[in-house]
């Protein structure tokens, strides 16, 4: 089986694997004639191209280029002229001699998943920016740990580490949503922050 026989077969093989919106095309670039360098393609609709058009941009940028310098590019886009956008990959095949003679092309018409990911985006975004969903909570115990595990995020060490100022922040963070409601929370992040409840009552009123 020759070269471009294979090649055929794996070009029929993807564009089976992922269906219609998928196309597979084949450039010969030691054809006689390289203004229809197409000799095989498959979903011809996604470009609207057949066999025996000619040469894409990136074909003819080939053309001027050291082989030995080309590369495969994986995963790049393109925009048709009717707009609908393309994630494409290219292969350059070469002969036993390292010259190029085919270009394998990959044309995969994301449009419709774009408009998807575009709707699933506003729908799962926060308004107000959130940064990661919060826990939902069973007790008002599981919710004060929750407020304590944040307040250690917000000053970004463990309270190990913690001086003062950071302890007054965490605490004032707290007090701030409301903490201090739940019944006998002031004893649970007295000891959470190894501090005692005078303490604890100091950092809440410093700033007052």
């Amino acid at each position: 089986m020759g070269r471009l026989s294979t090649l055929r077969q794996i070009a029929n093989s993807i564009a089976s694997a992922f269906g219609s919106n998928c196309e597979v095309v084949i450039h010969d670039l030691k054809s006689q004639n390289l203004e229809q360098s197409i000799v095989y393609i498959v979903n011809g609709h996604v470009t609207n191209r057949k066999i025996g058009d000619g040469p894409s941009a990136i074909v003819l940028n080939t053309l001027h280029k050291d082989p030995d310098s080309l590369v495969d590019e994986p995963g790049y886009l393109l925009k048709t002229s009717d707009g609908r956008i393309l994630k494409s990959s290219t292969s350059f095949i070469r002969d036993d001699d390292g010259s190029i003679h085919y270009i394998f092309g990959i044309n995969y018409d994301i449009t419709k998943l774009t408009i998807v990911e575009s709707a699933l985006h506003e729908l799962t975004t926060p308004i107000n920016n959130q940064k990661k969903p919060q826990k939902v909570n069973h007790s008002v115990n599981e919710l004060l740990e929750q407020l304590i595990e944040q307040s250690v995020e917000l000053v970004g060490k463990p309270v190990a580490l913690m001086n003062k100022e950071d302890k007054v922040k965490a605490i004032q963070f707290l007090n701030d949503q409301g903490a201090f409601l739940i019944t006998k929370s002031g004893d649970k992040v007295s000891n959470y922050f190894g501090i005692s409840k005078y303490t604890l009552y100091s950092y809440i009123d410093v700033n007052k």
